[in-house]
């Protein structure tokens, strides 16, 4: 089955080099990427990311070899590669997070969440936004909760972060729960530039903060 161990040997250690260069924990790397591959970002709003492109031809080089490794199965051999880049990092996370994660590490994401903003007059705007996190730990966690724009750099209008005008927002989850979230707050917007004038989103990011650590999700 394998034709040629030293392409087989290396693909699966750049297989595993470009696992590590984005892995999503404890941080969400994509939230600034305009276009990306696999789970490398491209192209965000600063620009072209070299780790991404670097990532992404490292990636396509170890699909090469695998091809040149294996005797047959090379598209079958190609499809549990791409489904293992794709789940691995999620199954590694969980059994970290429910073994031996604490705090927030063992906060995780359970659904996409969505934010609305409704027109009140005209400086002022009426935010509502929905999102569910797990706490995975045995120990009850408390954070502040922020909400992150797609564009980390302030270059685009503000639309999520809006919330974060009428925060701080202080949330506790009780141990190995689910906690649904819903925040409805009247927002005042005169002295804030560059914001949408109505809408909505879905996708959206947050920050978890606990004292000097940090998440993005």
């Amino acid at each position: 089955m394998i034709k040629n161990k030293v392409s087989f040997v290396t693909s699966i250690i750049l297989l595993g080099i470009c696992m590590c260069l984005f892995f999503p924990f404890p941080n969400y790397q994509m939230v600034n990427a305009r276009i990306s591959f696999m789970s490398f970002p491209i192209l965000t709003d600063d620009g072209y990311v070299l780790l991404g492109l670097f990532g992404s031809a490292l990636f396509i080089l170890a699909l090469i070899l695998l091809v040149e490794g294996m005797k047959k199965y090379h598209l079958l051999s190609i499809g549990v590669v791409l489904i293992t880049f794709t789940f691995l990092p999620i199954l590694l996370m969980t059994i970290y997070q429910e073994t031996f994660a604490r705090g927030i590490m063992a906060i995780s994401y359970t659904k996409n969440g969505e934010c609305q903003f409704d027109v009140v007059s005209k400086h002022v705007l009426q935010g509502e936004c929905h999102l569910e996190l797990q706490n995975r730990s045995n120990e009850a966690v408390s954070f502040e909760l922020e909400f992150l724009d797609d564009h980390l750099t302030g270059k685009g209008p503000r639309i999520e972060s809006l919330m974060n005008v009428a925060g701080p927002y202080y949330v506790t989850i009780e141990p190995n729960r689910n906690k649904f979230i819903h925040i409805k707050e009247l927002l005042d917007l005169s002295d804030v530039p560059n914001h949408i004038q109505g809408g909505g989103s879905s996708f959206i990011h947050i920050k978890i903060i606990d004292g000097e650590a940090a998440r993005i999700l």
